[in-house]
């Protein structure tokens, strides 16, 4: 009776244990010591779709420390650009070849599961090659692989907190995420506490109008091309965020003039992740980061094809993030004893870091995520983030948005500091933080690395910025 009560007691301890068949054993590039556990593997979405992920255990304290899930966005672009160029504990080198340890990334103090979504997105596929998506489908396939991963993959994760983040397009992905699991409680309980997003899209309309306020007050275009802006778009000739149309005015004049301004911003060589940052040539793939995000910008407008043609035309420089070559990662994920590391199947197709026809096929079914909001900030903790000189999903943007909540105000705006210098502006609403990183763009783990990870604990744990 003993043995078989042992034997019992011992199957259900392995039913709880991570996938052994999904743990990295053997890293290449990897030539500095771990004190955690990683794994790489597949989640299964909607009925057919296949989601890559990556999982790094926190280095601290894996068994109380929160799980915290990641997205980059595109649509169409990879998570392992997180992973592998911004806030995993492991970075790529310019060789493409060998990886230098990160003192910032952001499992020194959480669980972090990177998801590559949609289907077809990096090492993520469908069965039969369909890629056609949108953001409902999406929701679901990540809610779906959600419950694979705490249910079969991880269960002994299945009480810690759980945190939903990402970046650029992720601005969708997340809200509409987080919608799911808090309906599904009843269902399939998660133990969601928030959600935070990087220069996240939340309303086309207001990026859009935005974007050209941020760019005549940081000196990218004069008084001339300013004055026919203000004319031509904006109601009686003043100049304010009530009385401007630059995002989707059908007076042919505005059409022009908003055309002018977005080429100087996005298509004459400046970078557009990081308005101060240069932009060296790069091969990093058929279709580039920037493309997939242009996407999202100024789509009421005629001229957004043009916009598109002119970006894709503009070579050799491709703006992949932050104007840097992604060549790298191309590289190292494309490697075979990479992809076998990571228990990819041979049949995967290879790596690029965005799939252009993710992109293209893919269904916007939202223009903001205003009621995303609504319903969230009565339930869970939020965070939304900027890097100040970012001009994909600029921070005044984000700002209108949360400000257009109608939210209470909790903490007036104020600077925060990390490392005896000023890391940027907080203002904290009822269950949601509006925070700026001074002198980050798009990617801020990228490029602050210590006040962002600084930022992410203080919100984790809900502590001081």
């Amino acid at each position: 009776m003993y043995a078989l009560v042992t034997v019992v007691a011992l199957l259900l301890v392995g039913s709880r244990a991570a996938p052994a068949a999904d743990e990295i054993k053997n890293l290449p590039g990897l030539s500095h010591d771990i004190s955690f556990k990683h794994y790489s593997g597949y989640l299964n979405g909607v009925e057919g779709k296949h989601l890559h992920y990556w999982f790094t255990e926190s280095s601290r304290d894996p068994v109380n420390d929160p799980v915290v899930l990641w997205m980059n966005g595109g649509p169409g672009c990879s998570s392992m650009e997180g992973l592998l160029a911004e806030l995993g504990p492991y970075l790529i080198n310019p060789d493409g070849k060998t990886l230098r340890k990160n003192k910032y990334a952001w499992n020194t103090m959480a669980n972090v599961l990177f998801l590559e979504a949609p289907a077809c997105v990096g090492l993520s596929y469908d069965d039969n090659d369909n890629c056609s998506t949108g953001d409902d489908e999406t929701s679901l396939g990540n809610y779906l692989a959600l419950q694979d991963f705490f249910k079969n993959k991880f269960p002994e994760y299945r009480n810690n907190s759980f945190f939903i983040t990402g970046e650029s397009y992720g601005g969708i992905y997340v809200p509409t995420l987080a919608v799911r699991v808090l309906k599904g409680q009843d269902q399939f309980p998660i133990n969601l506490q928030g959600y935070a997003i990087g220069n996240g899209l939340s309303s086309y309309e207001l990026n859009d109008d935005s974007i050209i306020f941020f760019a005549y007050y940081h000196g990218l275009f004069g008084d001339d091309l300013w004055t026919r802006l203000v004319e031509h778009c904006c109601t009686g000739g003043r100049p304010t965020r009530q009385t401007c149309n630059f995002s989707n005015s059908k007076w042919p004049m505005c059409s022009q003039v908003v055309q002018k301004a977005s080429d100087i911003i996005y298509n004459e060589g400046l970078n557009m992740y990081n308005l101060y940052d240069n932009c060296p040539h790069t091969t990093a793939g058929k279709f580039s980061r920037h493309e997939a995000d242009l996407s999202n910008i100024l789509r009421q407008h005629d001229f957004h094809s043009t916009l598109m043609l002119r970006a894709k035309n503009k070579k050799p420089v491709q703006l992949d993030p932050p104007c840097t070559n992604g060549t790298d990662l191309l590289m190292y994920l494309n490697t075979p004893e990479v992809r076998m590391a990571l228990h990819i199947p041979l049949d995967v197709k290879k790596f690029e870091l965005c799939n252009d026809e993710v992109n293209f096929k893919y269904q916007r079914e939202y223009s903001t995520m205003r009621p995303q909001y609504e319903f969230l900030t009565s339930r869970v903790r939020g965070l939304i983030y900027n890097g100040d000189i970012d001009m994909a999903c600029n921070f005044l943007g984000d700002e209108w948005f949360v400000e257009s909540l109608g939210l209470q105000v909790k903490e007036g705006r104020r600077m925060w500091h990390q490392g005896g210098q000023v890391g940027g502006f907080v203002k904290r609403f009822t269950n949601l933080d509006l925070v700026t990183v001074r002198g980050a763009g798009h990617m801020v783990p990228e490029d602050k690395p210590a006040p962002s990870l600084q930022m992410i604990t203080s919100f984790l744990f809900n502590k001081p910025y």
